[in-house]
């Protein structure tokens, strides 16, 4: 079997690499720059470009399966060069937000939504097998308050009791590993979360126990907060994710085990993960 890894320089793909070559799995790994990348040695690298089209055909040849990030742009031809390449699995990492009612009118979860979309209407024609991931809260989403939090100030928050599921980047990649090499878990869409429903107080509180180091915050309004990240997130993004935290106020998240289910072992909590990181948050 020849695995695909699409998107290699992100944290789960990167996990993965090492996950699949360590377990003896040929691996390619794709990137847009493959020369920025340092996979496992042996590991074959290749230009896949998920915004160029162009460059799917040598990028599949010879491939058996894919780990495809959810880049709904050029999906449906994806799609159909994986067809033609003679594909047998696309496992995708989508986003839990694509189960939201409005998930197809929201800018965070439409790219994800329209991705499934292209690629299970290719699984029904029998194209190939397609396998949904669907994390919610990535944990790393914490290492946007890296840069406050080492100067004392803290994050700026607009709501700083919306709960999240932040899941652990290796435990997505594990479930990953497990749906790619285990024929009998294809074809399904798994919900992944973290093992605690946590607010963004919760999850500071921990950084400062790990860190040894204050984490303060501040509180502005949606409307301060918007403006203050105008520059680099796009307004629909910014609406979208004021909406995500606003429906999350004070209302913790449902959990699951599906992280046990396919790894064996239950999802790593925030601590772990804050233990992982904890020199990013350091000076």
């Amino acid at each position: 079997m020849t695995v695909l890894v699409t998107g290699s320089r992100g944290r789960v793909a990167a996990t993965l690499l090492g996950l699949l070559d360590a377990a003896g799995v040929r691996t390619r790994a794709g990137s847009k720059n493959p020369a920025d990348l340092s996979p496992p040695p042996g590991v074959d690298t290749v230009r896949c470009d998920l915004a160029d089209p162009a460059t799917f055909d040598a990028a599949l040849e010879g491939v058996d399966s894919v780990f495809l990030y959810a880049e709904a742009a050029h999906a449906g031809t994806f799609a159909d060069r994986a067809r033609a390449a003679g594909v047998e699995h696309v496992v995708l990492l989508s986003s839990s937000s694509v189960l939201a009612p409005d998930a197809a009118e929201n800018a965070v979860a439409a790219s994800h939504l329209a991705a499934e979309r292209a690629l299970s209407a290719a699984a029904e024609s029998g194209a190939f097998e397609v396998t949904h991931l669907q994390p919610g809260a990535f944990a790393t989403n914490a290492l946007q308050w890296a840069g406050a939090l080492k100067g004392g100030q803290g994050p700026a928050l607009p709501y700083p009791h919306a709960y999240g599921d932040p899941i652990h980047e290796r435990d997505v990649a594990e479930a990953a590993f497990a749906v790619l090499t285990d024929p009998r878990l294809r074809g399904s869409s798994y919900l992944l979360t973290g093992p605690e429903s946590l607010d963004f107080t919760d999850q500071l509180a921990i950084l400062a126990e790990v860190t040894g180091r204050p984490a303060r915050y501040r509180t502005v309004t949606p409307e301060e907060w918007k403006s203050s990240v105008a520059a680099f997130v796009p307004e629909p993004f910014a609406d979208a994710l004021l909406s995500y935290w606003a429906s999350h106020d004070g209302r913790p998240t449902p959990l699951t085990r599906t992280v046990e289910d396919l790894t064996g072992h239950p999802a790593r909590t925030f601590t772990t993960w804050a233990t992982d990181h904890a020199d990013a948050f350091r000076p």
